[in-house]
Parts: structure tokens; C-alpha cells; sequence
């Protein structure tokens, strides 16, 4: 208070009535700003598209901030010019730097509610969308600091001088954190696998559901409920199965009769193969076939070789249960049956000798009656 009243015998007090304008002419822009806001908002609610919502969203707030900031930028000049005696040149400098501020601001916003509203389409590749909107955020980010810094009076060309310097030295340090990262350029641009695909690899214990793919590492939920979290690094280096992709589920089953039902195998092939063939759930366009294929152990065998037109594991099996009872049905109405492991013995009569293998009384009747 002792400087206050010694300082103001000696400032015109002149600026109080211009920080008090200055602050009552913010407060009446920002009301103008939130009527006109209002309104477009409500009219863009009507409109068909839903870009003009995004961008009246983008630029609410830091719209808003700038009108109570760029006045109370020349308060603080007027402030500190009346009582410090401070140079404004800093002032003027950072009101630049806070009119590039906002704009970067406006445009990270905007990036990150168009990643948001693609993000709901199905039609969109989302690994592509949360890829474009990593990269641009990191743009901004580096565009927005060396313009900050230019701004401030520091020189670009030593600093990208001494980055390139220690650009090296950090990616020798940090091979692994790099890696991880080009990696996850790659699964960006290549695209071997999305969000919310099923993959494998059968060089490495992963299986599940993939649930984010970041810059560093993919997060997998395997089939048991658990996450696991895989460097990008490593798809690099293996091979990747991803059968979210896959056009058609295959069937591809094995079928055994008795040896005694080889007069009616051609019959059975021939109707099983036509059911096939008019079977709503199996793609037509694809390998059919229906075949005898071996004589085995017990039993006759023909296999069976198509494909379902859905690729949904629920379904496939639903289909494949239904395939499988019409080949029973089939099987049956030829009074033919299905094989199981069986063995049969034959005694020859003039070798046979009670000493030797000892017979049944019943089995030795009957063979003497022969």
C-alpha cells in the first residue's frame, strides 16, 4: 500500500478508465459472440450435413478466449507501463504468439473432432483414421513450437543445427522406441490388420481381437478376456494371419461307410453333392466337390469340400450343422450307415486245433457241422 500510494501521486490515473473500457468492450464482444454463436448453431442443426456443427464446435471456445485474452493483453500493457515502467515490446510478441496460439488450438480441435465423426463410419477404414490424425497432431505440434520460438527471437538454423546433432545421438539411444514407432507407420500404411480384426501369428504365441493401435504398441484381447499389448516392432518381422478378411468359411469333412454299403456309396456322393449344390448357405462360385476318396481301416470314406457364403463363426456352424444332418438323412434313406472302428476274425476249420486256440463248445458245433 506504501508503494501504491507513493506511485499513483505521480501516474495519471487516466488508465484506469482505459482498462475499465477496455474490459466492458471484451465483455460486450463475447455477448455479441454467444448470440451469433446460437444462432448458427441452431441453424446448422438443420442442415444436412454435419460439417458446419463440427466447425461452429471447433471454434466456440477458443474464439471465446481470444476476446477476453486480446484485451486483457493491452490491460496488462497498461498496467505494467503506468506502474513498472516496463517495455511492451514482450507484450506485443506474445499477443502474436497468442493469435497463432488460438489458431492452432482451432485446428488441433477440428483435427480431433473430424478423427471423432469418422470414426463412427463403417465404411472407414478406422486404423487409417486414427493413423492421419496421430500424424497431423504431431505437425501441428512441431509447427506450433518452432513458430513459438521465431517468434521469441530464436535462431531456426542452430537449433535444427544442433537437432540433427542430437537427433542422432537420440536415435541411437532410442532404437528401440523408433523402431516401434516406423512400425506403427507401417501397420498405418499397409494396413495388414484394422481394429476390431481377428489375427494370428504362427510364429509367435498371438491370437485376439485387435482393440488400439498406437504409435508405440497394439493392444490384442485374446480369446480368454486378456490384453496383450505387442510392440510394432515385432509385425515387422512375422507373418500375420488375419482371417477377419477372409471371403468364405470352408467345410472340409471326412465321411466313413461300411464296407457292406460300397454297392450305394456312388448314390450317396451323387445326392450329397446336389444338396450342395442348391444349399442356400454354401457359395457356388467357389471350389465344390464331393468324392469317394479311400479305402480305409473300417470303413469307405468320401469327403466333402465347400464353402460357406458367411464368414461369421456363429453362423458358419450353424450352416455346417445343417450340411452335416442332410448328409445323415441322405446316408440313411439308402439304407446305408456310417463305419465306426471295427475288426473282423476268420478261423480257418483244418487248422484250428483244440490244443492250439480254444474254441467255444458253440463255435466248435457248428464248424463240425461243415
Amino acid at each position: 500500500m506504501a508503494w501504491w500510494h507513493s506511485s499513483s501521486q505521480s501516474i495519471n490515473l487516466e488508465w484506469v478508465e482505459h482498462i475499465a473500457v477496455l474490459l466492458a468492450m471484451a465483455a460486450f464482444a463475447w455477448l455479441v459472440w454467444h448470440v451469433v454463436f446460437g444462432r448458427l448453431v441452431a441453424i446448422s442443426q438443420k442442415t444436412k450435413t454435419e460439417w458446419d456443427t463440427i466447425l461452429l464446435q471447433t471454434v466456440s471456445t477458443p474464439i471465446s478466449v481470444l476476446i477476453w485474452l486480446w484485451p486483457s493483453s493491452y490491460v496488462l500493457d497498461s498496467l505494467l507501463a503506468a506502474t513498472a515502467k516496463v517495455s511492451e515490446s514482450w507484450l506485443v510478441v506474445s499477443r502474436r504468439v497468442l493469435v497463432f496460439a488460438v489458431i492452432l488450438w482451432i485446428l488441433l480441435r477440428l483435427v480431433n473432432r473430424i478423427e471423432a465423426y469418422l470414426m463412427k463410419s463403417d465404411t472407414r477404414d478406422q486404423t487409417t483414421v486414427s493413423a492421419m490424425g496421430h500424424i497431423l497432431r504431431l505437425l501441428l505440434a512441431v509447427v506450433g513450437v518452432l513458430t513459438a520460438l521465431q517468434a521469441f527471437g530464436i535462431s531456426l538454423t542452430g537449433l535444427l543445427t544442433f537437432g540433427g546433432v542430437g537427433g542422432l545421438i537420440v536415435g541411437l539411444a532410442a532404437k528401440d522406441l523408433l523402431s516401434n514407432f516406423f512400425g506403427g507407420l507401417m501397420i498405418y500404411f499397409d494396413r495388414p490388420f484394422s481394429v476390431g480384426d481377428w489375427i494370428s501369428s504362427p510364429d509367435r504365441n498371438i491370437e485376439g481381437t485387435v482393440e488400439r493401435i498406437g504409435m508405440r504398441m497394439t493392444m490384442i484381447r485374446s480369446f480368454e478376456s486378456r490384453p496383450l499389448y505387442v510392440p510394432n516392432s515385432v509385425f515387422s518381422s512375422i507373418v500375420v494371419l488375419n482371417p477377419s478378411r477372409m471371403q468364405h468359411r470352408r467345410i472340409n469333412e471326412t465321411i466313413g461307410l461300411r464296407y457292406k454299403d460300397a454297392d450305394k456309396m456312388a448314390a450317396i456322393v451323387t445326392d450329397v453333392k446336389a444338396m450342395l449344390e442348391i444349399h442356400p448357405d454354401i457359395e457356388q462360385r467357389s471350389t465344390l466337390m464331393v468324392n469317394f476318396d479311400a479305402f480305409a481301416g473300417s470303413s469307405l470314406n468320401f469327403f466333402i469340400y465347400a464353402f460357406t457364403k458367411t464368414i461369421n463363426w456363429s453362423r458358419y456352424h450353424e450352416v455346417k450343422q445343417d450340411v452335416m444332418l442332410k448328409i445323415v438323412d441322405i446316408v440313411h434313406a439308402h439304407g446305408a450307415d456310417f463305419a465306426f472302428p471295427s475288426r473282423t476274425i476268420s478261423f480257418d476249420k483244418d487248422e484250428m486245433t483244440e490244443a492250439a486256440i480254444p474254441v467255444p463248445e458253440a463255435i466248435q458245433a457248428a464248424s463240425n457241422k461243415h
